[in-house]
């Protein structure tokens, strides 16, 4: 997959002209954000970090000429103070709420963890502003299959219509139905 970084940016004045469809990546620190991109893209492209709440602005990308990845700071646990986490609060619903090319959200998730607060929240933010949505369930290597099956049941109660997909950073499993979403499906 062809992939080339952008830019990183904080405020609207600074993103990319908006010519082209955007896909946003959001999710809890370390929850695997830029190993998904890594993985979907083919090649290490976002940095990757032990240490949660590394990535402070929006990291924009082009994927395949065709659309841009937009690579967020995650919510939950990051080594900012308060003031710089409500900046980041404010940074991502200004882009989700006034990006007109934004086609669709990702939302990654620990497959470990339960769905909480924070998604709750963002379910019912892009619901209500009629933004296309799915949920990634990474991290799968870390469980057994029938492990998986069973917090695969229990998440999908949580946010039900949505899709859902079952992924391995790691083990690249299940990349193909997310690439045809986010390159097919989503854009028109």
């Amino acid at each position: 997959m062809k992939v080339r970084f952008l830019k990183s940016s904080g405020a609207k004045p600074d993103y990319p002209f908006p010519y082209k469809p955007e896909v946003a990546i959001v999710g809890r620190s370390n929850a695997g954000k830029s190993s998904f991109i890594n993985a979907l893209c083919g090649q290490k492209i976002a940095k990757v970090s032990s240490t949660p709440g590394k990535t402070r602005l929006l990291n924009f990308f082009e994927i395949e000429e065709a659309l841009y990845f937009v690579d967020m700071p995650g919510y939950g646990y990051a080594t900012g103070d308060r003031e710089e986490a409500k900046n980041w609060k404010h940074m991502i619903e200004h882009y989700l709420k006034n990006r007109e090319t934004l086609r669709g959200v990702l939302i990654i998730m620990d497959i470990r963890r339960d769905w909480g607060d924070e998604e709750e929240m963002m379910k019912d933010w892009l619901t209500h502003f009629k933004i296309k949505w799915a949920v990634i369930l990474n991290k799968s290597d870390k469980l057994s299959n029938q492990q998986i099956l069973k917090r695969e049941q229990i998440i999908q109660k949580e946010i039900g219509e949505a899709p859902t997909y079952i992924l391995s950073s790691l083990k690249k499993q299940n990349l193909d139905k997310v690439k045809n979403l986010i390159l097919k499906e989503w854009p028109k």
